[in-house]
């Protein structure tokens, strides 16, 4: 059962996960400088972090599930939070990356505790409130990471720079882990469960082989050896899918679930334009418009604004008209989305993009959360760990092929300048905003009761063991 303050407490660390994937952004020109690095180089913190985090995930959800999710959290916020230390106090940029990674691994190890938390912790309306804090808090976190980040480079506090970026986890990480043990329930699989090592590298191994050809695809051509990655990973997926062990990493037995994997899609889509429309926008915000950093971070605002509305209202509609919220938010943010792609084409003022900004962001808010309560709501409590790994694995893998979708749309119209580059990524955000209200449609129309769908699920399990 939850206790008061469980929520804020395993939030924090949701937050500082997800604003170091964003803030980091801003800081790259100025490490890079500060570091007298290459490019290249500097890219890797940015993707070090990406790839730990993503190819981590469904591990430490396992590891949640059997040694609990409680002592997994902490020690993943402790590492998390010695990571930000040496991340920020390093000398040059190969020890920042090194920490870059360890940093992602240790998020790869809190981040699914969270949800795997709020799913054994609450039940019915609290349950769905507290998910809804979840999309809530990392969406905060996404939108304003630049903002943020800009922030602590122009005050440049007691010097430090860029260095602020990392270090500002470290009060944040030291608190939140001070309380961890006296706010946060203990939960774990009931009996005896082995971890599948030989599951483990399959499945670690092939989200490796899926992430890295994605994150570093379209900087490099997309040479000979981003497809072989993908079919090697594609080999080690069908390997892991014909195994048979006792207490299997991921238990294929929830994808009979419809509402899970019509969920889990629907999620991927949705994620596959949050990364890359930050990404984009950013760019044209300071070389389309010129801004500096903190300008840049500031004109993301009207979607924080539109996207903590909807996220308060979010909870309501969804009781009340299912699923079809959020096929409301994908078309509010095809509308925003397309407003916004006249407006640049007209080169308007700022000002005349704030109202598109703020309907999209309604449409991220409106979305987000019940998507991530329709996947989590329906999965029985000890496939718990399991399906928030996958969640969050779906969250990083859809990021990455989204950015690297865009990324060769957008540099592919860059030779007619800036704005009709951003417009063209635009384009293809509008299409995955559409491709979020059609998959929705494969959910099913109304929840089965939680003990139908337990015991269906527990029959499942035997049958296939």
């Amino acid at each position: 059962m939850s206790r008061p303050g469980t929520l804020p407490t395993v939030l924090t660390g949701v937050f500082i996960t997800i604003l170091d994937f964003f803030i980091v952004n801003v800081a790259i020109p100025a490490t890079q400088r500060d570091l007298h690095t290459s490019t290249a180089a500097v890219e890797w913190v940015v993707a070090g972090y990406a790839l730990a985090y993503g190819s981590g995930l469904v591990l430490g959800g396992r590891l949640g599930d059997i040694f609990g999710r409680r002592r997994m959290f902490a020690v993943g916020l402790a590492l998390f939070t010695l990571a930000s230390i040496a991340c920020g106090l390093a000398p040059d940029a190969a020890t920042l990356v090194v920490a870059r990674v360890a940093q992602g691994a240790a998020a790869a190890l809190l981040s699914p505790q969270v949800l795997a938390i709020l799913r054994t912790a609450y039940s019915g309306a609290a349950q769905a409130r507290a998910i809804n804090a979840y999309a809530l808090t990392m969406g905060l976190a996404a939108v304003f990471g630049q903002l943020i980040g800009g922030l602590l480079i122009q005050a440049d506090l007691f010097g430090l720079g860029w260095r602020a970026c990392f270090l500002i986890n470290v009060p944040i990480g030291v608190a939140a882990l001070a309380v961890t043990g006296r706010l946060v329930p203990e939960s774990r699989l009931d009996g005896v469960v082995r971890l599948d090592l030989g599951g483990t590298a399959l499945i670690t191994l092939g989200l490796v082989a899926t992430l890295l050809p994605l994150i570093e695809g379209r900087e490099r051509g997309w040479p000979m050896w981003t497809l072989l990655s993908f079919a090697f990973a594609a080999v080690l997926f069908l390997a892991y899918g014909r195994r048979r062990h006792p207490s299997p990493l991921i238990d294929l037995t929830l994808f009979r679930e419809r509402a899970f994997t019509a969920g889990l899609l629907t999620y991927l889509a949705f994620t596959m334009g949050m990364s890359a429309y930050f990404l984009i926008f950013a760019l044209y915000a300071q070389e389309g418009r010129g801004f500096d950093a903190l300008q840049a971070g500031l004109i993301f605002l009207p979607i924080g604004g539109g996207y903590l509305a909807a996220s308060l209202l979010a909870p309501r509609l969804a009781a009340r008209f299912g699923r079809q919220v959020i096929a409301v938010g994908g078309l509010a943010r095809a509308l925003g989305l397309t407003a916004l792609l006249v407006a640049v084409g007209g080169n308007a003022p700022v000002g005349w993009l704030l109202p598109a900004l703020i309907v999209d962001g309604f449409g991220m808010g409106l979305a987000l959360a019940p998507i991530m309560s329709t996947v989590l709501a329906r999965v029985a409590p000890h496939h718990a760990g399991a399906a928030a790994g996958a969640l969050t694995t779906a969250q990083q893998v859809g990021g990455a092929l989204g950015v690297g979708i865009v990324g060769i749309v957008f540099y592919g119209g860059l030779s007619g300048g800036m704005t009709r580059a951003f417009q063209h990524g635009v384009v293809y955000l509008i299409a995955v905003a559409l491709a979020v209200a059609g998959l929705v449609q494969l959910l099913p129309r109304t929840p089965r009761a939680p003990r139908a769908r337990a015991q269906s699920l527990t029959r499942s399990a035997t049958h296939s063991t």
